[in-house]
């Protein structure tokens, strides 16, 4: 994309907004209240608002390589805390899509460098269900599932922090994990049992209040 364009864009953009509601950039200074908590991946083919149809000021945006959420990122536990204990977010959306680059890295065994501790993050969701993806014959299916899993993954890493299950316990309060199918731009609900899940880490990821 020319940068020059992005400004004459920005320009139509403003002039569009505008013309639908004269006090929109007023309104929009005025606080930020979303509900959202997005966490997405950085590939250029997946916008988070404009795939849910959401406006700014909607939703809260973390992005990163195959939308990883790793207790030792600290821009991670730093967002994560700062949308749920002070935006009160009632909803945490991790959303994966299909052909992810970082989730196919991960199952090659290239070096690739400085991506390598990053990628070890998915190669460890991989270890953790290899029985039942070493059963999937075709490959690209076997990538399709490691995304999937790898969202349920996340969603449990999310789950782990002490600000979610703080805001489990004392208000309205959901953890969603989602797959953006790009081949037709549907997003797919992974109906994953949260509750469940929470039960069981609850041994040792545990607050009493």
């Amino acid at each position: 994309m020319n940068i020059n364009q992005i400004f004459k864009n920005n320009k139509q953009w403003v002039v569009h907004k505008l013309n639908e509601n004269p006090n929109y950039f007023t309104e929009l200074s005025e606080d930020h209240k979303p509900e959202i908590l997005y966490i997405g991946c950085s590939d250029s083919r997946v916008s988070s608002e404009e795939l849910m149809g959401a406006q700014p000021g909607d939703v809260f945006v973390m992005r990163n390589i195959a939308n990883m959420v790793s207790s030792l990122d600290v821009s991670a536990m730093s967002i994560i805390k700062y949308a749920v204990s002070e935006l009160k977010v009632k909803h945490v959306i991790v959303c994966g899509h299909y052909e992810c680059g970082g989730v196919k890295a991960a199952m090659e065994s290239n070096d690739l460098g400085i991506l390598n501790p990053w990628l070890r993050n998915i190669r460890d969701v991989y270890r953790m269900h290899s029985e039942e993806l070493n059963a999937i014959t075709c490959q690209e299916e076997k990538y399709k599932r490691l995304v999937e899993l790898n969202v349920r993954e996340q969603c449990i890493n999310v789950l782990k922090t002490s600000d979610v299950q703080l805001a489990i316990n004392n208000r309205d309060f959901k953890v969603h994990g989602w797959v953006f199918d790009i081949h037709n731009g549907k997003l797919v609900d992974l109906k994953i049992n949260f509750g469940e899940i929470l039960e069981e880490i609850k041994q040792i990821y545990h607050l009493d209040n």
